[in-house]
């Protein structure tokens, strides 16, 4: 280990030895596969089934088990109860496209190869290149049947980047994200046919009922399936407000938080059919949200971000630290919590650890193996986090232990923070630790690679056309 590295590790508080399974890239060498528990859920004769489910715009505490008094989500409450929490898990970055990209690719967003929202006409946004290697072509290499119910946002139809080219056998949905603002549209799309709507049907319900039907006819298989909703997005439409309808707040409150429940049945009618099938024990449901809110009115009235600053498009805590719940009845204890830092880039790794699928030997990742700490408990250590994003201006943080930094701006001087004591990032502290700022300066370089479709733009200046 070189001097610098040493001096660098030490000034973050972290020691020499807490940083296993990791290279310098932050490419994972699947820390955690000779793990007992681990060993175990590979060596079962019905390789699980696994779904991922991901809201759009929804806060760190906008969930009655990460501190919502006033929204009912009692279903993601008793999916707390029966699994584990992890109460230091991140998106990929702050807005819709390229934290759903770290997701599916396993790359953090200085290596990603979409980096911001940019829609292209007619509808949809800039694709995933040809070649993209993704989760669900893991799942595909494993023997699993792959589908999709909901936002895509990745490349509109037929592109290099549409959810078919991508590893997913089924997709039903929205592909475009601006069209996704709508919740009553003229239209969605079933894989590459164009389905005609009355403009009168709830998006969300009709999407859940698609999902619900192809559980069904592939419970007899191993599947993935990731379901990423749109609520609760902007437009805020819902059928009715239920138990909202008579608070004082006003009616787009009302409507956020009738959205919010709505999902969460979804959620449990899920549970529901994984029971009535017979595949409870045999599914890992993980359930997360792609960036933190930022609607003004509900991060008053409902605390949406919890107590973090910021929210989408910002990296702050309120815009990258996000909602984690895991579920699978006999492997993850009930009613757990978890530490480990993690982002949606070790997704792909802990699923390659699940299935016992090494990944391509051309295709490398940032991210990591979270399973010991969903199966075992273990608080797993990591060298580093990072992102960044391109929405108007280039903005990048990183965080070492307890360390955070933000830059706010290629302009803009680094803001330190030590959220050990300072988790609403309130205190810049950058001035009284020179030397550790100037290293997680230097973390942050090595780490962004620059891209020509999205260059390191000064603060107030836009590059493209962006959609959320």
């Amino acid at each position: 280990m070189s001097s610098t590295r040493r001096n660098f590790l030490k000034l973050a508080g972290l020691g020499a030895l807490a940083f296993p399974g990791l290279g310098k890239s932050g490419a994972t060498v699947f820390q955690g596969l000779e793990s007992s528990s681990a060993k175990a859920a590979l060596d079962t004769k019905s390789r699980p089934n696994v779904i991922f489910l991901l809201c759009d715009d929804l806060g760190y505490g906008d969930i009655g088990c990460y501190g919502q008094q006033k929204i009912k989500t009692p279903n993601l409450d008793r999916m707390a109860r029966e699994g584990l929490r992890f109460t230091q898990a991140y998106a990929g970055t702050s807005v819709c496209a390229p934290t759903r990209c770290a997701l599916m690719t396993g790359l953090h967003i200085g290596h990603a190869p979409i980096r911001a929202n940019r829609e292209l006409k007619p509808e949809g946004q800039e694709p995933l290149p040809a070649g993209t290697f993704t989760v669900a072509h893991l799942f595909k290499q494993a023997g699993y049947a792959t589908a999709m119910f909901g936002k895509w946002g990745l490349g509109f139809v037929g592109s290099s980047g549409a959810p078919d080219k991508m590893g997913f056998d089924e997709f039903f949905g929205y592909n475009c994200q601006r069209q996704a603002h709508n919740y009553y549209p003229n239209h969605l799309w079933h894989n590459q046919e164009r389905v005609a709507l009355d403009g009168k049907t709830y998006s969300h319900d009709l999407i859940a009922g698609e999902m619900f039907t192809w559980v069904r006819a592939h419970a007899q298989q191993p599947f993935f399936l990731y379901v990423p909703f749109t609520i609760p997005h902007t437009n805020l439409q819902v059928p009715d407000l239920g138990a909202y309808a008579h608070e004082s707040w006003p009616e787009p409150m009302k409507k956020y938080a009738a959205m919010i429940t709505r999902m969460d049945a979804t959620c449990g009618e899920l549970f529901t059919l994984l029971k009535e099938l017979k595949l409870d024990e045999q599914t890992l449901v993980i359930f997360s949200s792609d960036q933190g809110a930022d609607n003004p009115q509900v991060l008053q009235l409902f605390q949406s971000n919890g107590p973090f600053r910021g929210g989408k498009r910002t990296m702050y805590e309120g815009g990258l630290r996000v909602p984690m719940l895991c579920r699978w009845p006999g492997h993850i204890p009930a009613g757990t919590t978890n530490a480990t830092q993690w982002a949606f880039y070790d997704f792909l790794p802990t699923c390659a650890a699940l299935l016992g699928q090494p990944l391509p030997t051309n295709v490398k990742s940032d991210g990591l193996s979270v399973l010991p700490a969903m199966l075992e408990g273990k608080t797993i250590a990591r060298e580093f986090l990072y992102w960044e994003l391109h929405e108007g201006k280039f903005i990048q943080s990183v965080r070492v232990g307890n360390w955070k930094a933000v830059r706010n701006g290629p302009d803009k001087p680094l803001e330190l923070y030590d959220l050990s004591r300072d988790n609403a990032e309130a205190h810049d502290v950058a001035a009284e630790h020179a030397d550790l700022a100037q290293q997680l300066t230097a973390l942050m370089q090595r780490e962004h690679v620059p891209n020509p479709l999205w260059p390191d733009t000064p603060a107030g200046k836009r590059h493209g056309k962006n959609t959320s």
